[in-house]
């Protein structure tokens, strides 16, 4: 069964989505593809362990502080290649920023292959279902455009801003999909 409940956060309400004591989901109001990877109809229950412990490292990152993942136990839904992708994610440092194209070589090198297309980790990144601490909002288009995130430009501005990122270095799109 799938549990959920709600956190008030400075960029809006987030749903967050358990299941046997792990995160499963986490996602921004109207977040494109929120709870996709979920089957089943999701059950309010507040109180649960995995809800406490993610809304205490949700204070603590709004506080703008760079909580550990480390005792907070993650199980995104999602195939191999979106894991592979998710978990590389989880390696850039707060504050910090990755491109498509770098997590797309990285890729490439570690399964043996000459090349990985950036849209296909764009689709992964894209579709990533706990937003914010697995942090999708850290990834740029290589030509320095704040493209691609599911949560809306002015979301992953909003982040990137608490993270000490200065956003005025990259431009946003005025066209696409994930305005």
């Amino acid at each position: 069964m799938y549990y959920k409940t709600s956190y008030e956060s400075p960029i809006g309400v987030l749903t967050l989505a358990g299941k046997d004591g792990k995160l499963v989901g986490l996602w921004t109001e109207g977040q494109k593809y929120q709870a996709a990877a979920i089957e089943r109809t999701m059950v309010q229950q507040d109180e649960l362990p995995i809800f406490e412990k993610t809304k205490l490292w949700l204070d603590r990152y709004f506080a703008g502080q760079n909580p550990s993942l480390e005792g907070l136990p993650l199980a995104p839904i999602g195939g191999e290649f979106r894991q592979s992708v998710w978990s590389i994610l989880c390696e850039i440092p707060y504050g910090e920023l990755s491109t498509y194209g770098a997590i797309a070589k990285r890729i490439a090198k570690t399964r043996g292959i000459k090349k990985m297309a950036s849209q296909a980790v764009g689709g992964a990144v894209g579709h990533n279902p706990i937003s914010i601490i697995i942090p999708c909002h850290r990834v740029v288009g290589s030509n320095g455009s704040l493209v691609g995130y599911g949560g809306g430009i002015a979301t992953k501005v909003k982040l990137l801003e608490l993270e000490g990122v200065d956003p005025s270095l990259y431009s946003i799109p005025t066209k696409g999909t994930a305005l």
